[in-house]
């Protein structure tokens, strides 16, 4: 007891945020036999209740946050490539102050596309630098080229840059809905438009033609004597070929076998100089039998001929028959 007679008390002890946790779990205390799934849930209520967060983690946070808005902010806006490329022009200058700047561009295998095109293409100015080049998307940059079939690009530290292309080559005309463009043998279209330089290559109509063309075009080639005559090469329902001569003729191809048509062609060509004549089609799709088409004129003339031959014909027989009734007749 203290000097006015009342009863002393100990201090109070200071207790640990775990250990008034664990007190408050204790007088909530389940059984010693309760569930797993109970023990498990007194488990983590402890460890959540006793969690400290480390210093610093409410301001890490918040910077997150902020981070997260702004990034938000730039996809709606439209402006992530923006800020991408002053990104990429800081990282290129730290990497031309510190010697890795593009000093040297070696180019081969350009002939159709121009030096500056392809450096265009290739996104390099004059603030690129080496280091942070990405040479795989400058391949892919420089093959959305049509003319660029294949694109090879090697970064020689500390300052060279060599590109490599290899080029599609121009093979044929071809003509869609009224419009005639560049293509290459593998159907690529080159150009939209045909350059006067190429004016002279084969040309081929219709849908499915330009990636048909290059095995068709291989065979004709095999007969010269009917290619250099052939006008267009038109592709019926991406089935089989008509062909359009030069002299206004048209040549109806099988769908199977039109080598063996074509060197029918040539023989009727060789031996009758049928291609020669007054004629508007030679239809070869049967294998048994070759027709021919006159044109109206020539259908003209030959039914006036017919006709002057059965009047001659008429003429004859009635002379034979009044002859025979003359002779009849003087007997």
């Amino acid at each position: 007891m203290d000097v006015r007679g009342r009863l002393a008390q100990s201090p109070k002890p200071k207790l640990k945020r775990r250990d008034v946790a664990a007190a408050r779990l204790q007088s909530h205390a389940w059984p010693v036999s309760m569930p797993g799934w109970r023990r498990l849930a007194h488990r983590w209520g402890a460890a959540i209740l006793e969690f400290k967060p480390p210093r610093g983690a409410g301001s890490s946070a918040a910077a997150l946050l902020l981070l997260a808005s702004a990034s938000y902010g730039a996809v709606k806006g439209g402006h992530v490539e923006v800020i991408a490329a002053q990104m990429q022009d800081l990282c290129d200058q730290a990497a031309n102050g510190a010697g890795f700047g593009i000093s040297e561009i070696a180019l081969a295998g350009e002939h159709e596309v121009r030096r500056q095109d392809i450096l265009t293409l290739a996104g390099i100015t004059g603030r690129s630098s080496l280091l942070f080049l990405d040479a795989a998307r400058m391949r892919a940059r420089l093959m959305s080229n049509p003319w660029i079939a294949e694109a090879t690009v090697l970064k020689l530290y500390p300052g060279r840059l060599r590109i490599e292309i290899k080029e599609r080559e121009a093979f044929a005309l071809w003509q869609k809905a009224g419009r005639v463009s560049l293509i290459a043998a593998d159907g690529t279209v080159l150009e939209p438009t045909v350059p006067r330089r190429f004016a002279a290559l084969p040309q081929v109509v219709g849908p499915g033609a330009e990636h048909a063309a290059r095995d068709f075009l291989a065979v004709l080639v095999r007969y010269p004597q009917i290619a250099r005559v052939v006008d267009a090469s038109v592709l019926v329902a991406e089935r089989r070929w008509n062909l359009h001569l030069k002299g206004g003729v048209e040549v109806l191809l099988p769908e199977a076998e039109p080598a063996r048509a074509l060197m029918t062609l040539v023989e009727l060509e060789r031996s009758k100089k049928l291609l020669a004549r007054d004629i508007v089609a030679v239809d070869l799709r049967l294998a048994d039998r070759v027709t021919v088409r006159q044109s109206d004129g020539a259908a003209a003339v030959r039914d006036e001929a017919l006709k002057a031959a059965e009047k001659d014909k008429e003429k004859k027989t009635k002379g034979n028959k009044s002859k025979a009734s003359e002779k009849g007749s003087d007997a």
